[in-house]
Parts: structure tokens; sequence; C-alpha cells
């Protein structure tokens, strides 16, 4: 891995990608959340991803893509921890499979930075009509958030979880400000990103001149200010809140949030791992061995941890009847593994597993991407194969100290409503 600096806040990190026949670009912008344009932030992508100045329609852009041998782009928005993250990708074949050697790397940063930095305008703002169709697409996402039920009660257990906290504001912008989003004020939060966010441009395969050349002209002349990144953040231990929220539904759903009250030292994340895949995060985890297989409390029960928010996160989808039985049994195995309950034999497939999972990092472009961008946003650098001798050395008790500093912070229940069925 290479990193280089291009201007204060703008950094381009080169990643190894030689046994692939296909090449990444993608363009990170990272900045601090704010509540107060959340909705507007999340509309961004939607729009970008309809075209640039240089392609503003979408069937052109297409046809672009498809003349580049079938290469491929997207605009993605998330939040990681405190901080949102808007990421514009192209991919498609290396330069050297080009059949007449077209220079593609530079087509392809040409494509990227231009959707990223020279947006289509209209009387210098983002399109009106291209903001008016994707408003409508995130109004329809957000009315549509209750139809997957298990991604639902996640949600609403981390709005009560995070509250008005940064790491809880969401992804997709509050429902009740759709309407109100108007071209003029997408265009400000678009400027107000290029501002001030951290740009993380990462190149797997590509000729990283082409990606140069194109970052250091898409910096000129634009007003920079870029923003400090927050930290970590982890929310402060409470008496355990219960919600039950009926819904007519057949399955019901149950998540479990715990806090750590104060954070994790980076050193100590290679025992979170064992600990979370150890508790829930494997076919032969506690959670699905007990809850699941032998006591029949759940149809799944799985274990999560995140890092930057400090959160482990048990979601299981039970029988409404069985809700509260299957609450006291993942708490129960949860005690078991705080009391050093862990057997060699659990321990070994953990650490088996997640080793596994780490060989497999290298597999394709993104999930490198993906490995490296966590690491960077964790102020670390360590390679899959670091963190797999670090997994190596992680004892049950290991396992034992991580886990006894976590308390159930909230426990969200979606109920059977009076019109379920059975």
């Amino acid at each position: 891995m290479e990193r280089i600096s291009i201007a204060p806040g703008a950094q381009i990190t080169v990643l190894p990608a030689e046994k692939f026949n296909r090449c990444r670009i993608s363009i990170n912008f990272i900045w601090p959340a704010s509540r107060e344009w959340a909705t507007a932030e999340a509309l961004l992508p939607l729009v970008l991803e309809r075209g640039y100045r240089d392609c503003p329609d979408m069937t052109e852009l297409s046809k672009r893509l498809a003349r580049l041998y079938g290469a491929s782009l997207s605009v993605d928005g998330t939040m990681s921890g405190q901080s949102r993250v808007l990421t514009v990708t192209v991919s498609g074949i290396k330069d050297k499979f080009a059949l007449a050697g077209e220079p593609l790397s530079m087509e392809y940063a040409g494509l990227a930075f231009g959707v990223a930095f020279r947006p289509y305008l209209v009387d210098g703002v983002l399109d009106a009509e291209a903001v008016g169709i994707e408003r409508e697409q995130l109004r329809e996402l957000l009315e549509s958030e209750i139809n997957e039920k298990r991604g639902y009660c996640i949600r609403q257990a981390r709005r009560k979880f995070y509250g008005d906290s940064p790491a809880g504001i969401e992804r997709n912008g509050y429902l009740d400000e759709v309407d109100g989003l108007t071209a003029g004020n997408v265009t400000d939060a678009y400027d107000r990103m290029l501002r001030t966010a951290r740009i993380e441009v990462s190149v797997l395969g590509a000729d990283v001149e082409a990606a140069r050349t194109c970052l250091s002209a898409a910096l000129e002349g634009v007003r920079r200010e870029p923003c400090g990144l927050p930290g970590p953040i982890v929310m402060p231990v409470t008496d355990t809140r219960c919600f039950d929220e009926p819904l007519p539904t057949v399955q019901g759903k149950l998540c479990m949030l715990f806090t750590c009250g104060t954070p994790f030292a980076v050193s100590e994340l290679s025992a979170l791992r064992v600990a979370v895949a150890a508790l829930g995060g494997l076919p032969t985890s506690r959670l699905f061995q007990n809850v699941r297989e032998k006591q029949s409390l759940c149809y799944y029960c799985v274990a999560s941890y995140t890092s930057l928010t400090g959160a482990l996160c048990v979601d299981s989808g039970v029988e409404h009847e069985k809700a509260v039985l299957a609450r006291d049994s993942i708490l129960r195995e949860l005690d078991a593994l705080r009391e050093g309950g862990l057997a060699r034999a659990e321990l070994d497939d953990a650490k088996r597993a997640l080793k596994n999972q780490l060989a497999a990092v290298g597999d394709t472009l993104q999930g490198l991407e993906n490995w490296y961008f966590a690491e960077w946003m964790r102020g670390t650098e360590k390679t899959p194969a670091q963190v797999a001798d670090e997994i190596d050395a992680v004892t049950a008790d290991d396992v034992r100290r991580v886990l006894s500093r976590f308390s159930l912070s909230v426990c969200y229940t979606l109920t059977r409503g009076a019109d379920a069925d059975g």
C-alpha cells in the first residue's frame, strides 16, 4: 500500500491489485455528519449518479460506459460513525486489455472525477428536474422502510440507542423534510461537502498518475476548508430501556443494543472480533447453537459490533410468544461467556472462521478497498495478515474481558398487531 498526499485533506491510496483483470478508482468524501443537512446530503448521491457536466444525459452516460468495455459507475452515500461518506466509483478492465491500446485509466479517472467535481448545473444549481425525480425516489425509499421488518427493527432500536447523537443521524435523511428539498438546497449541500470534506481516493490496478492528474486538476480553483473528522463515539451506560412496537406481522423481531460505556483501544479490536464471532457471528456460535438450535427460541440470532460507535448488536427473528424467552436466553449466553465459559473448541472455531474471512479480503477489489478504508477510518493501517496474527493470539480470557465491558442499553421488539394472521 502507498499513500500519496496531493493537497491538505486530499490523499490517494494505491492498493495492490496485480492478480485482477479489472481495476477500480474510488473517490471518497468524508465529513462530519449534520442533522441540519442530513436529508439534502442523502439526496446527493442519487442526483450525482445521473450524469455530469460533460455527459448530463443518463442514456449517453450509459453508452459511454458501454464503450469503455462495460465499465461501471456507482455513487453511494453512507454513515461511518459520526461522519457522512459519499463515494464515487468507476471500475472496468485494465489498460493492458484494451483492444486498441486505449488509455482506460485516464478515461475512468476522467469519468469519476467528472461526476465528483463537475456536476451538471442549470442556471448555477443542480438540475431541478433531476432533483425532482430523485426526490421522489428518496421518498419511496423512506416510506418503504417498514416493509423490511428486520432492518426496520434494527433502525428503530438505533434511534432509541443513539438519540440526538451525530452517530444516530439517518443515512437516508428524514421523510418529513423531503418535500422541502429544492435544487438550491441540494446544491448548497454539495458545495458544503466539496469545501469541508476530507478526500480519500483509492486506486486499485489503475494508473495512479491518471488519478493524481485528475485530482490535482479538480482541486484547482476550489475553495477548500477540510474539517477534522470526529473520532469514535461510545454511548454512556444507562438503565435498560425496553420498547415494544405492535405490527401485524407473523414473525416477531428483536433487537438488543449494548454499549461499552468507554471506547475500546485499537489493540483490543481483534479480541472483540473473536468475542462477537463466538457469541453470535457463526453457525458454531453460542446464540446459534443454543438459542436457535437447542432451545428453538428464534429463527435466527446474529451478533455484530461497530467499532466507531462501540455498539454491540444482537438481532433475532422470533415467535411473538417467545420474544421474552429469547431475550432472556441471549442474556444468559452472554453472561456465560463473561464468566469465562468459552471452550477451547469454540475459541478455535471462531478463530478459524475469522482467519478464513480475512484470507478472502483480497479476493475482490471491493473487499480490498473496503478493508483499507475501514482501517483508515479507525486510524490504523493493518493488513488482513497482521490482524490474522492478532486473532491467533486471542485467549478465552481476552474474550471474557471484552464482553464484560458491555451493558444492555436498548431492547426493541416488533410484536404482533391486532390484525396479524396466525
